[in-house]
This record gives structure tokens, C-alpha cells and sequence, in this order.
């Protein structure tokens, strides 16, 4: 394989996907070689199976899950990114990611996150957490479910997504399956969150009104690492404390009651607090909405302040979406959460890519991006010495790639990062704007 990959560097190569090389900055800071040996604990052919994860990873940032199909020249460049002198395919890919447990998935998932909080892309105070389902075109026999009341129903998959509400930057995700409930799924993504955050940072899980059950309200009542607010429904026994809270008016025509509650009769359960949030001036205008907390200090920063933050997790998905969180093609699990937890690592390199970009374009949804920076311009390929220099051409200067890309290797060795890339069998990259 590395002959033929030779033979393929020792031609000038060109192609229209060579904008994926400006990723190959980032992939060194973070260590994804490193971290794709996460998926894999057997030491035979592990660096195939890291190519092909490369693979995985570059299709996400394309917003393109079927490059696969069309295995032509204009993917040139494509291939040699990965390390491979050949497009895998949809039989190879799968074979790789049903391989793996997913156990493997999850940690692959945590040192990532642990890696991120390293690098300070979490605050860790507040975390919105989101039963996300996605459109899935599996041919299995599977329930159908409606997203909205005036849709058709479509098959879903379940999944669990946990969103630093500060940053807006995902900390995992867990996967559901016909006999998972959203509580199991929310405790395995809660698990996880832990092994991320630092306990000291006391999080704040920031929840949807889904996670009002009597399993999970409990579960982290006993636990005293985090807390949860969660909404909860207008049913006759939240209802009936309505009229019978004392309220306190903070600004005109906005109040907040609170009291002591507990699902059951178990004592040894911490109580937990009801808060319920009362607008209007007149008594025939009044609105009520319940929350149930189990932090009980700044309720009132908490509705007003922490709560509206959650709504990060909605923009997350909308903006990010198409890396890999708005279809799923099948419903093996080892393959659709091997691949998800792929995308996690395109979604860290896309954000740091989005950095060095002009204000504008850091606004842009992923699928916008990529269409300007990995589709849009023509660049070829060639070698000299150790170096693979990357020529991409008329790329606007407003971009201002040229100062961060220029002389790439010793810009890496001045903060202390080996500027040889291991799946390119270690030769350096470099770049040329014309």
C-alpha cells in the first residue's frame, strides 16, 4: 500500500476536494491518529482500520455520506488525505464500524471530550441535554413516529445529545434502540458527561420536559455531583399547586413560586424543589409553568438566565446538522454510533477551521462552509523532500489562510508539534496560495 501510495505523490495530482487538506493542522493539534486507535484494541492492521476512519471523517466534513458512490478523478486528493491509494467502500467502511463495539464508540466519544475540556471548549456550568431523533432510511421493519403533529410518520432513530450551552460545542451523545427508554439513555449519557466535566464545576443539566420521570428526577436527587431542571407537565398534581404557592413578584407582571417536592413516599430520596413561574398582571390573565429542580439556590437566575441557554441544543443541530445528525442510512448500531462518534471529531476540526475565518463565515451553517472552503477550489498536489505541498488556487486573500498556513511545518514545531503526519507515512505538508 505504501508503494502504490508513492506512486500516486510521485505524479502531480490534482483535484477539486484538496481544501480538505487545511484540516490537516488540526488533526495534528488534537492527535486523531491517536485517537482513532480508540476504535480499535487489536494491534493487526490498525493503521488500515485509522485510515479508513480518516475516511469517515473527511466524507463528514464534505456533508456528503456518499462519496463512496462516485469514486472518480475530481475526488483526486481525496484518497492520498486519508493515507489510502484508494476510495474505500460502502462494504468496507460498514465492515470497519461494525467491528467495533459500542464501548469503543463511547470511549473514543470520552477522550475527545476529555481532550476538549483540556483545551477549554467547555465551560462545564451549564449542559443542555435533548432526545434528538433522526429521519432514518433503513430497510428494517421499525416503528414509525411523528417529529410534528402535520407530518407523516417516519422511522427514527434515537439519540441522546449532550451540548455545553455556553460554548455550543457537543460534549457526546448515547444511541437509543426500541427497548431503550429515555431515562436509560439519559443515565449511560450521564455517565459520560462525568467522566468529561470536572465535578468542581457543579453542572447544571439543563434538561427537555421528556426527562420529567420519577427514575431520573431520583437518580439525581441522590447524586450530588450535578443538578437537573427540568420542566414539568401541567398535570393534575403539579396543576394543583397553582393557587396554593406563595409568589414573589421580581419585576411587574413576572412571579416565582417554590416548594419542597418528592415523587413517592421513599424518604431516604432527597426532596426535590418545584418551582413554578407565574406571568400577568390580572388573576383572568395569569400563565403558569412548572419546572422541578434539584438545585435549590437562584431559582430566579435559573429560570431567567441558565434555562433560555438550552435552546444552544436546537441551534447545534441546525447548524451542524448535516455532519452526520439529520439522516441516518441504517439502524446497525455499531455502524450508526461508530459513525456519529466519527463525526464528533469532524465537528472539533470544523470549529477550529471556523476560528481563523472571517466573522461572517464563522456564522455559516456546516453545509455552507464546507461548500466554500472544501468544494469550491481547484488545487493539486505534488512532493518535494519530505513535504507534500498543497497548492490550492483562488482562494480570496480576505480569507486569510496565508498566514496560518504558509510554512506550516515550522509554524507546528514553534508550539511544539511534530509537523510529520503518521498516516502520510510521516511526511510533512505544507501550503502554496495562488
Amino acid at each position: 500500500m505504501e508503494r502504490q501510495f508513492r506512486e500516486i505523490l510521485s505524479n502531480k495530482v490534482s483535484g477539486t476536494t484538496t481544501g480538505l487538506w487545511l484540516l490537516i493542522p488540526e488533526h495534528l493539534k488534537l492527535g486523531t491518529w491517536d485517537l482513532l486507535g480508540k476504535m480499535s484494541h487489536s494491534q493487526d492492521d490498525t493503521q488500515l482500520k485509522r485510515k479508513l476512519g480518516l475516511q469517515v471523517i473527511h466524507e463528514s466534513a464534505m456533508c456528503n455520506t456518499r462519496i463512496r458512490k462516485s469514486n472518480t478523478i475530481c475526488h483526486q486528493g481525496f484518497d492520498i488525505l486519508n493515507g489510502l491509494p484508494f476510495i474505500a467502500s460502502d462494504v468496507q467502511i460498514h465492515n470497519l464500524l461494525s467491528e467495533h463495539s459500542l464501548e469503543q464508540s463511547r470511549e473514543l466519544q470520552i477522550a475527545l471530550g476529555k481532550l476538549r475540556q483540556i483545551k477549554g471548549d467547555y465551560r462545564g456550568n451549564l449542559i443542555a441535554m435533548d432526545p434528538h431523533r433522526i429521519v432514518s432510511y433503513t430497510e428494517r421493519i421499525s416503528p414509525k413516529k411523528k417529529i410534528k403533529r402535520n407530518e407523516r410518520a417516519k422511522k427514527m432513530l434515537q439519540t441522546f445529545f449532550a451540548i455545553d450551552s455556553q460554548t455550543g460545542q457537543p460534549i457526546g451523545f448515547d444511541i437509543g434502540f426500541s427497548s431503550n427508554t429515555v431515562s436509560n439513555g439519559t443515565k449511560n449519557l450521564v455517565k459520560q458527561i462525568k467522566e468529561i466535566i470536572p465535578a468542581c464545576n457543579n453542572p447544571l443539566i439543563l434538561s427537555d420536559a421528556e426527562h420529567y420521570t420519577e427514575e431520573l428526577l431520583n437518580l439525581f436527587a441522590l447524586d450530588n455531583s450535578l443538578d437537573i431542571l427540568v420542566p414539568a407537565p401541567r398535570n393534575q398534581r403539579i396543576v394543583k399547586y397553582f393557587n396554593k404557592l406563595e409568589y414573589k413578584e421580581y419585576w411587574p407582571g413576572y412571579y416565582i413560586g417554590t416548594s419542597s417536592f418528592r415523587f413517592g413516599d421513599d424518604r431516604s430520596i432527597p426532596e426535590q424543589l418545584l418551582i413554578v413561574q407565574r406571568q400577568g398582571l390580572k388573576q383572568t390573565e395569569f400563565e403558569y409553568k412548572a419546572f422541578i429542580s434539584t438545585r435549590k439556590e437562584n431559582v430566579v437566575e435559573m429560570l431567567t438566565t441558565e434555562f433560555p441557554t438550552r435552546w444552544t441544543i436546537e441551534e447545534y443541530f441546525k447548524y451542524e446538522g448535516s455532519l452526520g445528525w439529520n439522516k441516518a442510512l441504517t439502524q446497525n448500531l455499531n455502524i450508526r454510533y461508530g459513525k456519529m462518534s466519527l463525526c464528533l471529531i469532524t465537528q472539533y476540526l470544523i470549529n477550529q477551521l471556523r476560528k481563523i475565518l472571517p466573522e461572517d463565515y464563522r456564522k455559516y451553517e456546516v453545509k455552507h462552509l464546507s461548500d466554500e472552503m472544501f468544494h469550491k477550489f481547484n488545487g493539486d498536489l505534488r512532493v518535494k523532500d519530505d513535504k507534500i505541498i498543497v497548492t490550492l488556487y483562488g482562494i480570496p486573500e480576505k480569507f486569510g489562510l496565508r498566514t496560518h498556513y504558509e510554512n506550516l511545518p515550522q509554524k507546528l514545531e514553534s508550539e511544539n508539534i511534530n509537523p510529520r503526519v503518521p498516516w502520510l507515512y510521516n511526511y510533512k505538508v505544507d501550503f502554496h496560495f495562488k
